[in-house]
């Protein structure tokens, strides 16, 4: 089954993503973030993604989240997080999802219920989600800091 992409070439682009609201990001460090519960081998792709991780991202130092888990991760408040081994999103299934390619890594992109960016690896064994915050409406810049760690760690494919 083919999907069509659309390739954002422009970070401004992300500003015009659909006023659907499909997933909504905590605002603080001190919410939990729903842990996925992928099967074992999609969960030793995550592990081996954890391993790699980066620090900072985007400037924002690396922090755990509540619960701790080595599926999830959290950068700066309110956080960039990073949750792996989620489901497909329905929105891969729509050919008019949004999508952006990063350093080598496909995303689809998704408006958050509260003004920020979801976004999830696509053509990758594991999927891969990241939610920006709303200070990052507009800037998809963080991929970058995900994009060899997602490369080297969950291999491309279906």
């Amino acid at each position: 089954m083919l999907y069509r992409r659309v390739v954002l070439t422009a970070v401004s682009a992300v500003a015009c993503l659909s006023a659907a609201a499909v997933y909504a990001f905590t605002s603080g460090t001190d919410e939990a973030i729903a842990v996925p519960v992928p099967d074992a081998r999609v969960a030793g792709y995550c592990h081996a993604l954890y391993g790699e991780l980066p620090a900072k991202v985007d400037g924002l130092s690396r922090h755990d989240l509540k619960p701790k888990s080595e599926l999830t991760a959290g950068w700066g408040n309110p956080p960039v997080v990073l949750r792996c081994g989620v489901p497909r999103p329905a929105a891969d299934a729509d050919p008019s999802t949004y999508g952006a390619e990063v350093d080598g890594v496909s995303w689809s992109v998704e408006q958050g219920a509260d003004g920020g960016v979801l976004m999830t690896t696509t053509l990758r064994k594991a999927y891969v989600e990241v939610a920006l915050p709303k200070r990052f409406a507009h800037d998809i810049s963080p991929l970058t800091d995900f994009a060899d760690a997602v490369k080297k760690t969950i291999p491309e494919g279906v």
